[in-house]
């Protein structure tokens, strides 16, 4: 049941069928495709302004508000029919020209404006529609730009447009001092040919200056009409205005004697060539035209003559001719106006009258006043009914008579009728007008009147005598009237017969327009002159040549209009019933005689004629019919049609060079005869007649134009009858197939597509009868032609390139559409009779082989994409086609015997290019687009994927053919999103396993596997694929692998392998996109691990090159090289060629090159990279191996010279060259909203030169915008971790050095363990502190505990990446004692650092200097080390610690070792003092001074052993940094004050190096302790305050022996010297050697104050201490294997907090103490005072960020790490 029901508002019509509802809107079509265009554009129009598109985003913004307008007036209802026919085309033109510039599909439309239905038109005149309305598109936005950009070419768009045109002229004003009333006469004038234009604009002006008609004040339009384009491009073109004033004779007449006279007083004159050319168009803008007077009244000659006698008048005259007056004014350059003129606004108008008043009404109205041309205009149409005679009084000769001067005279012009009555009330004449009229007009009337009368006419008394004569000009203007001779003497022949044959001639001489105007009048003379003289052959040949003039001039463009009128005489007023045997009869009689050069330009002319005489001739038969009933002559007329064909047939049979302009004009015109000579002659024996005459044409010659004759034919009525296409249609089809044969050798692609598309659209109507038999002839007779014609043409012919503006050119395209035509209307059983017309099996695969690899080439590669509904109805005929075509694949090439894998392989192929051609893509389109493909075509893709399985499956025992071939392309189906069609596709991946398995010999599938793999990276890199599909086939293949015996395992491993590949390629692709180069980065290590784990070497390359160019866009060097190094890996040094997969793409080597030749290559390219990472250490042992190869191997020793060149430049690059080392940063990131590769996990990040945590930070943020950066560095809880947000934890971490063996136990220069520092590292160290135990108010440092976590990398830096995973991590804790003495030595450090910086630099400010000693010598805040004693140096502490003895001595001890330091630091500062700083300084030395005798009173006096300034000699080369270590300084043991004493002399002559140096030291009473140096490091950064150079001094070198229990340990001396003293212990020896090469110029980046390089640090290695024996030498190598307890009860670490860098900027004294109230029991919170890890490397990385002071500070961080 079907119920209706329309609702109260009619909106919409609900329609309900059963249970189904389907609601149907009531508004008209285009209503509904307004609201859909306008909510597809504004969503592109947010987009346009997201993306910051102003230009197009206003463009969309004005067209969308056009079109919301427009749809409220056509929803309204209250326009016109007329105005809403208008409308919809400015609505569709909007939409097609909005939809271009937004990339949107092109609608085809019908000429009612209605978007055209495929399903009801022919697939020829969809492709026509397309083409049309894309060029039309095409050239409107030409012509927009043009508009914007070239006046010039606007001006050239703008005549092309149309052929009349309208000046409109509106006066402004007029201002001018006259004082009377005036006219104001303007028209348009050429001064080049002294005429006027256009009639006289007449405005009258009062005495007061204002119009006489006042309520049009400033609004005088006029519109000069009938302007032709050879009237605007003349090359002058002037505006003339002339003003007469109305009044007395005189201007100061004050008796006023004489009024209402009208006499010339001046004129104005205006040059408007630039509007008339279209170089100016704004009717905005006021022209002002100056005045200039020409009146000479009396008064003003007799004042110009008295005040200038002498000077020539150049005022014009009045009695000039008024052309001559305009001529000079236009000469005049300058004209003295006095502002007195007039103001006039101008507009160039295209169009007629009647078209200016349709299309700017708001211009025009009916105020305007309309100023004809004089004359007619270019083009005149036939309703144009004009009857105009204009006079010209040019001058006039008056006789004085008795009278001296001139007498005044008035003449008055009227118009009379013949009986002497005026026709205008204008005349002021007293004579008889009747008795006037008689008079003679002429000199030759006179005679006349004077021989008739025998007496002289001058004494007649009728007239005065007089010598007054005038001279005048007539124009006349008529469409009624004639004054031409000639056609005057055709139109009256009856009069004067004898000159008939004159005025025949001579009519074709006469102006086409005077025909024109009388065409009816002339063509009845000749007819009539035909009839009447019919019985005569005398006038026939003359009529037939005027008929064919009269034609010929209907045919121009200027009088094309006419072809109405001459269709309205032909079928309403013409009645010669016999002109059809004279016309024929000439006819036959020229084409008969074509040879006679006489008679070829009239036959000529005749031909071009031919559709308008056969016209007459089929209308006379006609009328002859109707009139007689019956013919009387038989078949003359059938035999004299029959002769003129057969006469044409003979003339076209000539050779080409004879007629060829007569044989091109028959087969031009004779299609046009065919539809009139079919009334009146049998349609089928004229279509046999014009079946012979195109046979009757050679094969070569005339080709095109015999294809456009036939063109022709086929579109008019005779090819619409059955029986008359059963007799042209095998000629048409045999003339293409002759054409398109691929034996022809100059084929006419363009001319045969047309004729084929003419035909194909006449045989997809529906009124012509049944077309079954004729499109089975077509595609027996031309598919295949037009298939192989496709196949053939070249992609670089300039007729096949893909779409350009010009689309007409696009021959591939057209014949696309014409091979889709004849496919849709092919039915089933033509397929079958088609396949059944191949002789042999061959053929049919020949056929189908070109069809597939055609239909493959030709989807989505010829038609625009934009051309939306002939792409899609061309994949439905294909996919229509592809059905019938499998069943002849599953009939004739299925069984064994006939079965082609080639043919099956092709037809595979297209079905997946079928399934993935973009245009059936519905997920990539907009919703209301999607539903639109769907409810008109359906999902083709699930149609064809369905038969894709299909054939699969009943492949049988062929399947095995097609792996791993197909793997590929049924991937690519698979990936389609379309999830019914996955269902369906997915599961030929397990048949292929199946049957691998079963067909290979050790029961695998490791083929498909490989194939699957390559395939699925290079898919899902190109974009496809995504979750839903790795979920859907991993579920898929689990079900049935499970379910299989013997696929279980292997299959389910499988599955789960291609479930991790795709997750890993998914992230990849989506980090591709993204901004962030590290995550891009961090994928491709994971898709290329994935597959080193899989050993496909090929796809791994692939990537590692991927992550070259991303390490190079970054200008990652050194992990650039890093990743070459794993490709070099892959290679052998051998001679073997590399397989291809070997070689990248875009190849280092040759296809063919060996592997050595590609590893050295590779080598190259590294080292390259090395060095521009500074990676020299690296490079030198890649170029080793590269020397190895070409001194040992390859015996090239150019190449080896050239290698060991670079290596000595690099060996001098690490001692010399500055090579800032990177921070290390520990970066955590928690919670779900991660990537897989992140989520929940630690990684080590590499810095970059300079890169600090603060910047490190903001970078890391700005990848996760929406991230939370986590305040506390302890390790997440689960709800952080498991929280759906992002939370990242970053800090800094201290590399571990990890020393080569070859190092161990030597002498190292620093610059050399540097590199070890921060590279070839996967340990990093992290401190923190925290409360332990019970919190103590006065002394809060004595329970600030350290916790060290050290964090082990899954590689070592650096690598392939710039940070790496954590892999695994260990805590340890370090007591407040332990903490103590590790900041005490920092203290010391950078105290002695400092203070030998200053005395080997005298140019150094001695700010930071004052600022250190006074933070020590006069602690204002922290408390100085009083804090220390308050804590460690207590009775209750020994007490209770005694465990901690030797660690409070040892701390002790590094109190003391701060006096000699102060002691020599106050001694720099009071040499380099100022005036400014002396009372600085006296108050530093008095806090010293009691400071030292505290301290050596309570710890005892420590001497320094040698000078902090003397400079040593030492090897060459050996560069260390200037500053004494403090593993010397802290290991010296405290004497007492005679002690001291006692060693003065000893002391002051010992040596204190620049990098270290080591001696004994002693202590009161019997106990004696040696002191050595275990190592020394050096910072990576120098400081730029504190620095200004590279000093050169010496390494220590250590070396151990057993001493004598009589020999004295040597104690430190000048080079040479030895003290010695009996030991019982033995002792370490102390070689030192130190060398002062030439200072290095400093860089300009280390300057004062700058944070990027800080001091170098030189730390110790930790020892077991015993206040009561000597201790054992100590290693020199800092990482000497020690044991855990080692590590657990004692290390001298430096730990550097931000405080300690705070602290030096605020001249606080170090060690940095701990603020009074700063909680840090329970609580892991960052905080100012954190410590640095435990780490032989730099140590100015403070976590969590130091504050911004940090960066400004005057001291550089350092810090002390044993190991």
């Amino acid at each position: 049941m079907t119920a209706i029901i329309i609702l109260s508002n009619p909106i919409s019509v609900l329609r309900i069928y059963g249970k189904k509802e389907t609601v149907i809107p009531a508004d008209l079509p285009l209503v509904q495709e307004l609201g859909a265009t306008l909510r597809e554009w504004v969503q592109i129009w947010n987009k346009l302004y997201v993306n910051n598109k102003a230009a197009l985003f206003q463009n969309v913004q004005q067209m969308t508000y056009n079109l919301i307008e427009y749809r409220s007036q056509i929803v309204s209802g209250t326009l016109p029919k007329d105005d809403l026919i208008e409308l919809k085309k400015k609505v569709t033109a909007k939409i097609d020209y909005g939809n271009r510039i937004l990339g949107l599909d092109l609608l085809v439309r019908d000429e009612a404006g209605n978007t055209l239905d495929p399903e009801c038109t022919s697939t020829v005149n969809l492709f026509r529609a397309h083409e049309s309305a894309s060029r039309s598109i095409d050239e409107k936005i030409q012509e927009e730009k043009t508009r914007l950009q070239n006046l010039a070419m606007r001006r050239q768009s703008f005549f092309s447009i149309a052929h009349t045109y309208s000046l409109l002229m509106n006066l402004k004003n007029f201002v001018c001092n006259i004082g009377e009333d005036a006219e104001l006469l303007m028209s348009l004038y050429d001064p080049d040919q002294s005429e006027f234009i256009s009639e006289n604009f007449l405005v009258r002006w009062d005495s007061k200056g204002m119009p006489k008609e006042i309520e049009k004040l400033n609004n005088l339009p006029a519109l000069f009409t009938d302007l032709s384009s050879s009237d605007l491009i003349r090359p002058r073109l002037f505006l003339v205005c002339q003003i007469i004033r109305v009044g007395c004779m005189e201007l100061k007449d004050g008796k006023r004697h004489t009024g209402g006279l009208r006499r010339p007083f001046g004129v104005a004159v205006m040059d408007i060539t630039d509007i008339a050319h279209g170089k100016a168009d704004d009717e905005e803008k006021q022209h002002f035209i100056p005045f200039q007077q020409i009146a000479m009244e009396t008064y003003i000659r007799q004042r110009q003559l008295i005040m200038s006698p002498l000077i020539p008048s150049r005022v014009i005259g009045e009695n000039e001719p008024l052309t001559a007056v305009f001529n000079k004014v236009i000469a005049t350059r300058e004209v003295n106006h006095k502002g007195q003129g007039l103001f006039v606004t101008l507009k160039l108008l295209p169009g007629d009258l009647a078209q200016v008043q349709k299309d700017y009404p708001h211009f025009v109205d009916r105020t305007t006043s309309i100023v004809r041309k004089m004359g007619f205009p270019e083009i005149i149409l036939p309703g144009d009914v004009r009857n105009d005679i204009y006079v010209t009084l040019l001058q006039g000769e008056f006789d004085r008579g008795k009278k001296k001067t001139p007498k005044n005279v008035e003449v008055v012009m009227s118009v009379l009728d013949d009986e002497g009555k005026q026709i205008e009330v204008d005349v002021k004449k007293a004579e008889d007008a009747k008795t006037y009229l008689t008079l003679p007009g002429s000199w030759a009337e006179v005679e006349e009147y004077e021989r008739q009368s025998g007496k002289p006419i001058h004494h007649s008394t009728l007239i005065p005598i007089t010598k007054d004569s005038f001279q005048i000009s007539t124009l006349t203007c008529s469409t009624k009237l004639t004054q031409n001779v000639d056609l005057l003497g055709l139109l009256n022949w009856r009069s004067n017969p004898e000159k008939l044959e004159e005025n025949l001639q001579r009519l074709m001489e006469v102006e086409g327009g005077e025909i024109v105007k009388f065409l009816q009048d002339t063509l009845d003379a000749l007819f009539n002159i035909m009839m009447e003289t019919s019985e005569k052959d005398t006038y026939d040949t003359l009529v037939f040549n005027a008929l064919v003039f009269v034609i010929s001039l209907i045919g121009d463009v200027k009088f094309q209009h006419f072809n109405p009128v001459l269709e309205a005489y032909i079928n309403k007023h013409f009645s010669a019933t016999l002109a059809y045997m004279k016309l024929t009869k000439v006819l036959n009689y020229y084409i008969s005689h074509a040879e006679d050069p006489v008679h070829s330009e009239r036959l000529y002319a005749a031909l071009k004629a031919f559709k308008y005489l056969f016209r007459f001739i089929a209308q006379s038969r006609i009328l002859y019919f109707r009139f007689y009933g019956s013919s009387e002559d038989g078949d003359d007329f059938f035999d004299s049609i029959r002769t003129l064909f057969l006469s044409v047939n003979t003339l076209m049979d000539r050779p080409l060079d004879e007629a060829v302009k007569i044989k091109g004009a028959i087969l031009k015109y004779i299609p046009a005869i065919l539809n009139d000579i079919q009334q009146v002659f049998d349609p089928v024996e004229l279509s046999v007649l014009v079946a012979k005459f195109i046979e009757s044409i050679p094969d070569t010659q005339l080709v095109r134009q015999k294809l456009g004759c036939m063109v022709k034919i086929v579109e008019g009525d005779l090819f619409k009858l059955p029986d008359c296409r059963d007799v042209l249609l095998p000629l048409f089809t045999d003339q293409l197939s002759g054409q398109l044969d691929d034996h022809s050798n100059k084929p006419d692609h363009e001319g045969c597509v047309h004729l084929l598309s003419a035909i194909l659209d006449m045989l997809d109507r529906k009124d012509v009868g049944s077309m079954k038999s004729h499109v089975q002839l077509i595609m027996e007779r031309l598919l295949r032609r037009v298939n192989r014609t496709v196949i053939g043409m070249s992609r670089d012919s300039p007729l096949i390139v893909k779409y350009t503006k010009y689309l007409s050119q696009n021959t591939l395209g057209h014949y696309l559409a014409c091979m889709t035509a004849i496919l849709k209307q092919m039915e089933d059983d033509h397929y079958d009779y088609y396949i059944s017309t191949f002789k042999t099996r061959q053929d049919i695969i020949d056929f189908l082989m070109e069809t597939f690899i055609m239909f493959k080439d030709l989807m989505g590669n010829v038609f625009p994409s934009d051309w939306i509904i002939m792409n899609l109805l061309q994949m439905q005929v294909f996919m229509r086609a592809i059905n019938q075509y499998s069943e002849v694949l599953n009939h004739y090439f299925l069984d064994p015997a006939h079965f082609h894998l080639q043919l099956w392989n092709n037809y595979f192929h297209l079905i997946v290019a079928f399934l993935t051609h973009k245009s059936l893509q519905l997920e990539s389109f907009s919703l209301e687009k999607r539903n639109k493909i769907l409810n008109k075509y359906g999902d083709m893709r699930k149609c064809i994927g369905f038969r894709l399985r299909d054939m699969w499956y009943n492949l049988g025992p062929h399947k095995m053919k097609f792996i791993p071939g197909m793997v590929g392309p049924i991937l690519e189906a698979t990936l389609v999103p379309e999830p019914e069609l996955r269902k369906a596709t997915i599961p030929i991946f397990f048949d292929m396993m199946q049957c691998e398995h079963h067909f290979s010999p050790n029961r695998t599938f490791q083929r498909f596997e490989h194939e699957l793999i390559t395939k699925l990276d290079q898919e899902v890199e190109g974009g496809r694929g995504d979750e839903q599909y790795k979920l859907l086939l991993e579920k898929t293949l689990l079900d049935h692998c499970r379910r299989h015996r013997y696929l279980s395992q292997s299959g389910e491993e499988l599955a789960l392998l291609l479930s991790t590949l795709l997750e890993n390629l998914l992230a990849y692709r989506t980090i591709t996109h993204d901004e962030n180069p590290e995550l891009r980065m961090s994928c491709t290590v994971n898709v290329l691990n994935f597959y080193k784990e899989k050993k496909r070497e090929d796809i791994y390359i692939r990537y590692l090159y991927k992550l070259r160019d991303l390490h190079l866009d970054c200008e990652n060097y050194t992990e650039a090289a890093y990743t070459l190094l794993l490709h070099a890996e892959l290679l052998e040094w051998s001679e073997k060629l590399c397989a291809p997969h070997l070689i990248p793409r875009g190849a280092l080597g040759a296809p063919a090159c060996t592997q050595q030749e590609l590893k050295e290559r590779l080598f190259q390219e590294i080292i390259c990279y090395l060095d521009k990472g500074k990676m020299w250490e690296k490079a030198i042992e890649m170029s080793k191996q590269l020397g190895k190869m070409h001194e040992n191997q390859i015996f090239d020793f150019m190449e080896l010279s050239h290698l060991l060149k670079q290596q000595a430049q690099f060996y001098e690059n690490i001692m010399h060259a500055m090579r800032p080392q990177p921070e290390y940063f520990a970066v955590g990131y928690y919670g779900q909203s991660f990537p897989s590769f992140l989520r929940n996990k630690m990684f080590i990040y590499r810095g970059k030169e300079y890169e600090w945590l603060e910047d490190f930070s903001l970078k890391l943020l700005s990848q996760f915008p929406n991230a939370v950066r986590m305040t506390s560095t302890a390790a997440p809880g689960d709800n952080i971790c498991n929280s759906a947000g992002q939370h990242i934890q970053c800090f800094t971490v201290k590399p571990v050095l990890s020393l080569p063996p070859q190092f161990k136990d030597k002498g190292v220069p620093e610059q050399i363990l540097n590199y070890y520092r921060t590279n070839q590292v996967d340990h990093f160290q992290y401190s923190r502190p925290f409360r332990k135990g019970e919190r103590i108010p006065e002394n809060e440092f004595a329970t600030m505990w350290i916790e060290r976590t050290t964090y082990i990398t899954a590689y070592c830096f650096p690598g392939i990446l710039k940070w790496f995973e954590v892999k695994s991590m260990s805590v340890d804790e370090i007591s407040p004692l332990q903490n103590a003495i590790e900041t005490m030595e920092l203290a010391n450090e950078k105290l002695s650092n400092l203070v030998q910086q200053q005395a080997c630099d005298h140019t150094l400010s001695v700010h930071p200097l004052s600022m250190m000693l006074s933070g020590i010598v006069d602690p204002a805040v922290m408390g100085g080390s009083s804090n220390y004693e308050k804590a460690f140096f207590t009775e209750a502490y020994m007490q209770q610690h005694p465990e901690d003895l030797e660690r409070i001595e040892v701390l002790k001890h590094l109190i003391a070792l701060q006096i000699p330091l102060l002691d020599k630091g106050i001694q720099i500062h009071g040499e380099k003092s100022t005036e400014q700083l002396k009372p600085l300084h006296n108050r530093l030395v008095t806090c010293f001074q009691e400071l030292r005798e505290k301290v050596q009173k309570q710890y005892g006096v420590i001497t320094l052993p040698c000078s902090l300034t003397e400079k040593k000699k030492s090897r060459v080369g050996s560069v260390v940094m200037p500053y004494i270590m403090s593993s010397t300084l802290r290991r010296m043991s405290t004497i007492s004050m005679s002690s001291n004493s006692m060693l003065s002399n000893a002391s002051s002559s010992l040596s204190s190096t620049s990098g270290s140096s080591e001696g004994n030291s002693y202590r009161a009473g019997s106990q004696e302790r040696t002191s050595v140096l275990s190592g020394c490091e050096e910072d990576n950064r120098i400081s730029k305050k504190n620095r200004k150079e590279w000093s050169m001094s010496k390494s220590q070198v250590l070396c151990e022996r057993p001493i004598d229990t009589n020999e004295v340990p040597p104690v430190c001396l000048p080079y040479g010297h030895f003290i010695r003293q009996n030991l019982q212990k033995p002792v370490a020896i102390i070689l030192i050697y130190n060398s002062s090469p030439k200072k290095q110029q400093r860089p300009k980046s280390l300057t004062i104050g700058d944070r990027r390089l800080a001091l170098s640090l030189f730390h110790g290695e930790p020892a077991n201490f015993s206040l009561h024996n000597p201790l054992n030498p100590l290693p020199a190598s800092p990482h000497t294997p020690r044991s855990s307890s080692e590590w657990k009860h004692f290390s001298y670490s430096s730990l550097l907090s931000n405080h300690s860098a705070n602290t030096s900027d605020n001249s606080t004294t170090p060690p940095p103490m701990p603020p009074k109230k700063h909680p840090y029991e329970g609580d892991h919170a960052l905080n100012p005072y954190e410590f640095t890890s435990l780490s032989p490397l730099k140590v100015d990385c403070k976590p969590p960020p130091p504050p911004p002071k940090t960066r400004k500070s005057m001291f550089p961080t350092q810090e002390y790490n044993p190991q």
